[in-house]
């Protein structure tokens, strides 16, 4: 999905989506966040002697401990050389299992003020291989369809008030028209609940606006676009609708909105 960051900073793409903490509910690690702008850097309250140093290859070994802290997860991992601590967002992972971490970055003396704890060393990264379409993009019914994929996350945001002009439309009606604005382009005022950089050369957005079925999916929208936004922002989108649309790594979105440009209001 990949990256316009130097490599090491898919940390940043883990971490970063803790934007999405709103949307996931539940006590989230807030040791764990970084600001919105893409550097690799230490979390922004992980304490202050931490340091950080990159790693150029994949971690893998055998789970043996996990502690879910939404919307990320502490693995323990017994590796070929003996066992370490990562972290990466959230997923159904089990005792026993086969892991393998992307891209990772080595923080020293990382404090988890969630877990009370400090890690010697611990590594942040992907469940993700490098260039494949991120697992929380991906993972949405309707939206990019894969094998029992769930429905997206409802963030449950306020109603937003909707666009204006004759391209305008709530996220609900571009799901129920779908079929008449395939190719054709519209505009979406709703809040980012969601917002992967530099995926496959673009930046990624889920968009709602308290309108349609979180059931169905019909409540969020998926948005291309290489303009820069922040989760909770109210925006306006205009892009061109396409259905069913393979982006590649086996992932086709039933509705995508690509080549947005944004405006915050």
């Amino acid at each position: 999905m990949r990256w316009s960051v130097p490599f090491v900073c898919i940390v940043v793409f883990t971490v970063a989506c803790s934007a999405g903490d709103k949307a996931n509910g539940g006590t989230a690690d807030t040791s764990l966040r970084t600001p919105a702008a893409a550097t690799a850097t230490a979390p922004a309250t992980a304490s202050a002697t931490a340091s950080a140093k990159p790693l150029g290859h994949a971690l893998t070994g055998t789970l043996v401990e996990r502690i879910a802290v939404a919307p990320y997860v502490y693995l323990r991992l017994k590796t070929a050389t003996g066992e370490l601590w990562v972290a990466v967002l959230e997923a159904p992972l089990v005792v026993g299992a086969s892991v393998t971490v992307y891209n990772a970055l080595l923080m020293e003396q990382f404090e988890s003020k969630t877990l009370k704890r400090t890690f010697d060393r611990i590594y942040f990264g992907s469940l993700d291989a490098p260039g494949t379409l991120p697992s929380e993009i991906a993972a949405t019914d309707g939206q990019a369809t894969t094998d029992g994929a769930p429905p997206a996350p409802d963030a449950q945001v306020s109603p937003v008030a909707k666009a204006t002009g004759a391209d305008a439309r709530t996220i609900a009606e571009l799901w129920t028209q779908k079929d008449r604005l395939a190719n054709t382009v519209v505009s979406v005022r709703g809040t980012v609940v969601k917002y992967n950089a530099a995926v496959m050369g673009k930046n990624w957005i889920h968009l709602q606006d308290g309108t349609g079925d979180a059931a169905t999916g019909t409540h969020d929208i998926t948005v291309t676009t290489l303009d820069v936004v922040t989760v909770g922002a109210t925006v306006t989108i205009t892009g061109t609708v396409r259905l069913n649309r393979d982006v590649g790594a086996g992932y086709t979105f039933a509705v995508l909105v690509e080549d947005a440009k944004v405006v915050v209001k």
